[in-house]
């Protein structure tokens, strides 16, 4: 096998990702044309297989970044194929994302995939990997909501817009929360570069609960209200109605009744 074969191997998009992308086609054509007998369940369908469409896209942008900053491994690795089972943490990347969606409502940051670090070489290099997965979140929001800011909603089913609003939604939480420049996050992989030593080493061992500190401060009362403000400041400036993203989250949770004025169908 030669060495350009191995690499169009490498790079092949993964069947895994074809089928879930698939799963988002045929559940986005329901929810636009009213198909399903439920469209609650379309809803959820739809939202969640195109949540993990962007997490594999978020971690393909981390991928090929690396890839041209010098670290020519992560075609081996998989992760060029966008095969959420290749990741390293595909617990962190993919499930626990998905579950925290389905029981809070909110786009949660997953792990990233593995990055032989000394194979890039300057510092902006290192900052723009971190970078490129939250900014792949920042594109996947703005595509949900170009028929919002562009006032092109005429002839959008309602429920379909209800379903893009919630989905970006869920995009610009992941956005935010990634940027944080707290350890284990992306954000703190982008300014990490430009640290002294001495704070580096300081910072490392609180490295692996940074994640977890961030999603316990999110029950804070105060911090909550704080983050939520942001999100929804955002969304407005994205042309998103508050109502819509609220109806998309009640539509998502199909399993509960969703208050009259967001039924449809």
């Amino acid at each position: 096998m030669t060495t350009a074969t191995t690499r169009r191997h490498e790079r092949r998009i993964s069947p895994v990702f074809l089928a879930i992308l698939a799963v988002m086609a045929v559940t986005g054509w329901a929810v636009w044309t009213g198909f399903a007998a439920s469209p609650g369940l379309a809803v959820f369908l739809f939202v969640t297989s195109a949540w993990v469409v962007s997490l594999c896209l978020h971690e393909y942008a981390h991928a090929r970044t690396a890839l041209y900053g010098g670290d020519i491994t992560v075609g081996a690795k998989g992760y060029l194929t966008l095969n959420p089972l290749a990741y390293t943490h595909a617990v962190l990347s993919i499930v626990l994302p998905v579950l925290f969606v389905i029981m809070g409502g909110i786009g949660l940051p997953g792990g990233a995939v593995f990055i032989e670090q000394g194979r890039i070489r300057g510092r902006w290099k290192h900052s723009l990997v971190s970078a490129a997965g939250p900014l792949a979140n920042v594109l996947f929001a703005l595509v949900c909501t170009a028929p919002f800011w562009l006032g092109a909603l005429d002839g959008v089913p309602l429920a379909f817009q209800f379903a893009l609003a919630f989905l970006a939604f869920l995009q610009v939480t992941a956005a935010l929360l990634n940027f944080l420049p707290v350890p284990g996050l992306d954000g703190y992989g982008v300014v990490e570069p430009w640290l002294s030593y001495k704070v580096k080493r300081q910072i490392e061992p609180y490295a692996p609960y940074g994640f977890f500190i961030v999603i316990a401060l999110l029950f804070v009362p105060q911090i909550n209200n704080a983050f939520f403000d942001a999100i929804d400041a955002l969304m407005r400036a994205l042309g998103v109605p508050e109502l819509s993203r609220y109806c998309g989250s009640q539509l998502f949770r199909f399993w509960e009744e969703a208050p009259e004025f967001c039924r449809v169908g």
